[in-house]
């Protein structure tokens, strides 16, 4: 099968297309037929990608571990899914991920496909989606009313930070560009604040719950504006090693949950959420969005088109801007 693999020095990762063996499920695992994957462009640089799960180097990682696609063979004790069966989920860090024909995952980390979705818009909503539900109602434990301030707005987490909360009753703030003002305001957000033309502190005030997307001096600014009890959760992979223990505290990295993409999708089908696509590229340009040498208009995610028809189903032209 066809995969693009990571090669290069490790400063300077690049992405090659090889062809490599097809994987087969294990016990509790379903193959997928990859029709579109999701993009993460520091996930290069991320450990999973270097090392295997016992700390030795790792070598040609297959990136991308959120797709859409359809289920080609299942595992023995997996139920609840048929070969056939389109669907949408994760698949774990140190796993081939999804920038390839096939990939596999555990049958409890996939849920059925958005109907209303194609392929590639499907693609782009689990580490999104399953981060902004998690850190905000898992972790900060939102309540309708309450405040919320968004940093980074207009990102891939940050679009579903900005429907969810606004979905659970919350007022919400957030932090894009210039730009983006209008745009996350269609979103939900009740206030927008273009985070180049001023200190963010000046507009917001008595915040409930800060959703840092952004890391490093934004999230340290943040603290600020949070009212007495206020709460503040942080995916800026620095500040898992800070030596503020609140930022520490703060940090928390996505898990894989069925239960959650089921809703997830539910509200997607019934129009409450709406996913946000930045561009569809083929498989053989994929290595231009990991590089950052893809022109892009900063909302939501770049999703891989696997099967070619799913970037044509969005309008795709031949050639992409770099």
């Amino acid at each position: 099968m066809k995969a693009m693999r990571l090669g290069g020095s490790t400063q300077q990762p690049e992405l090659v297309e090889q062809d490599v063996p097809q994987p087969a499920p294990r016990p509790g695992e379903v193959l997928v037929r990859v029709f579109a994957a999701g993009v993460t462009p520091t996930e290069v640089l991320w450990y999973p990608t270097s090392h295997t799960k016992s700390g030795d180097p790792r070598a040609g990682a297959v990136p991308s571990h959120e797709f859409s696609g359809v289920i080609a063979a299942t595992g023995t004790g997996v139920t609840g899914f048929g070969i056939g069966d389109e669907i949408y989920g994760m698949n774990d860090w140190f796993d081939q991920g999804a920038l390839a024909e096939y990939c596999v995952t555990e049958a409890q980390w996939i849920a059925p496909k958005p109907r209303s979705l194609s392929h590639a818009e499907a693609a782009s909503v689990p580490i999104g989606a399953l981060t902004a539900w998690q850190g905000l109602f898992s972790r900060a434990k939102l309540q309708p009313g309450e405040r919320v301030l968004v940093q980074g707005g207009a990102g891939a987490v940050g679009v579903f930070a900005v429907q969810l909360a606004r979905f659970r009753g919350a007022r919400v703030a957030a932090t894009v560009s210039a730009g983006n003002l209008e745009f996350v305001k269609s979103l939900g957000a009740i206030q927008a604040i273009d985070h180049t033309a001023g200190p963010f502190e000046a507009e917001a005030r008595d915040i409930d719950v800060v959703f840092d997307t952004v890391g490093g001096d934004t999230r340290r600014r943040s603290w600020d504006v949070l009212r007495p009890g206020g709460r503040l959760v942080t995916i800026a992979a620095e500040e898992e090693a800070s030596r503020d223990e609140r930022s520490r505290a703060a940090f928390f990295i996505v898990e894989p949950d069925r239960l959650q993409l089921v809703e997830i999708a539910r509200l997607l089908d019934a129009g409450d959420l709406r996913p946000v696509v930045d561009s569809v590229v083929p498989l053989s340009q994929a290595g231009l969005v990991y590089a950052g040498k893809l022109a892009r208009n900063g909302r939501g995610k770049v999703t891989v088109a696997v099967v070619e028809r799913e970037r044509l189903a969005h309008g795709a032209g031949p050639a992409f801007p770099v």
